[in-house]
């Protein structure tokens, strides 16, 4: 198996945990009113933040691999829920390049961008439980 990367959690009550993800810890919570105390975004928010800082870097660097001049770059990312799931997720970016590079840019962006490859071909999903031992 290839390298990856690995994130670990704490739960610290109620819908309230931390995530670890390298040297950062990430404040994850519901909002209030669906019982959560809002100490962070909710987990389908920072799936959606995955995909849009992953396609909002890959247009950075396929942006410099080319040597463009880019005069800002920004992305919104919308989720669809169906249900206990997202049913689509749209991307939309404005990029500040001339429009006759913009195809090229986001072609090269949507190669590179691990989050959308990785929703554009589906993964392998498993679980797995242990019991904690006090």
């Amino acid at each position: 198996m290839s390298a990856g990367r690995t994130v670990t959690g704490v739960w610290k009550g109620g819908y309230h945990c931390t995530i670890q993800a390298g040297s950062f810890d990430i404040e994850v919570d519901e909002p209030v009113e669906v019982g959560g105390t809002d100490l962070g975004p909710q987990p389908t928010d920072l799936f959606l933040s995955s995909v849009a800082s992953c396609f909002l870097l890959a247009l950075s660097h396929a942006a410099r691999k080319r040597a463009l001049d880019v005069d800002g770059i920004s992305v919104e990312v919308t989720g669809r829920y169906d249900g206990l799931r997202f049913s689509a997720v749209h991307v939309r970016a404005l990029v500040g390049v001339p429009d006759s590079e913009l195809d090229r840019l986001v072609e090269a962006a949507e190669r590179v961008c691990y989050v959308t490859n990785t929703l554009r071909t589906g993964v392998t999903l498993t679980t797995e439980a242990v019991a904690a031992r006090p």
